[in-house]
């Protein structure tokens, strides 16, 4: 067991990041308060000073990702100088955090997040989130309910292409997957602005 004492906040931030890497492998039902302290090297009241139970726990792990990802996005499209380049910077940013965070997005994706009633609410208040945060890079003559439908489309495209990518278990350039994404997305987009 750990003898080194963190102050809360950090103690809170690396027992969720330990979290991640036990949901991760062992899935939310298939791992247990026990495994969590263990591989945090603590004991497990430590573990409930921090959550109330294993559903806390991963609450708060899925709060915490979807902050992570919204966190990339937002400081990748801050600078964007027009809507082409929002969306290439907010692609890249968000593949690139699949890239390196594959434990977070299989969270937040995957198993008990999206099909435990439980979590599914929380997953769709945060893509929802991200919707919410895309909208407004949306540069397209359109109304707010279509903004917020192709936002939404938007969220769905990059998560689908992510689920590909995980399944087909190869490694893959993030920038490179992002401008075919972002390009078929600006594509798609110009033609709304013809349309109208």
């Amino acid at each position: 067991m750990s003898t080194t004492r963190l102050p809360a906040d950090e103690r809170r931030d690396q027992l969720l990041d330990v979290a991640l890497e036990v949901f991760a492998s062992a899935g939310f039902h298939g791992a247990s308060m026990n495994d969590v302290a263990d591989a945090a090297g603590v004991t497990k009241p430590v573990l409930y000073q921090h959550f109330d139970s294993k559903n806390d726990l991963f609450s708060a792990l899925l709060d915490e990702v979807g902050r992570r990802m919204r966190t990339a996005i937002d400081k990748a499209t801050a600078d964007a100088v027009d809507g082409k380049d929002a969306k290439t910077l907010g692609f890249r940013a968000y593949f690139r955090w699949v890239a390196t965070d594959l434990d977070g997005f299989r969270l937040l994706f995957g198993g008990a997040a999206r099909h435990d009633a439980m979590f599914a609410e929380q997953v769709r208040m945060i893509t929802s989130d991200a919707a919410t945060a895309i909208a407004p890079l949306i540069a397209a003559d359109i109304d707010d309910d279509t903004r917020r439908l192709i936002a939404h489309a938007l969220v769905g495209l990059a998560e689908g292409s992510s689920r590909r990518l995980l399944d087909r278990g190869e490694p893959f350039d993030p920038d490179e997957v992002a401008d075919t994404v972002a390009g078929l997305a600006w594509a798609g987009l110009r033609s709304l602005d013809a349309a109208n």
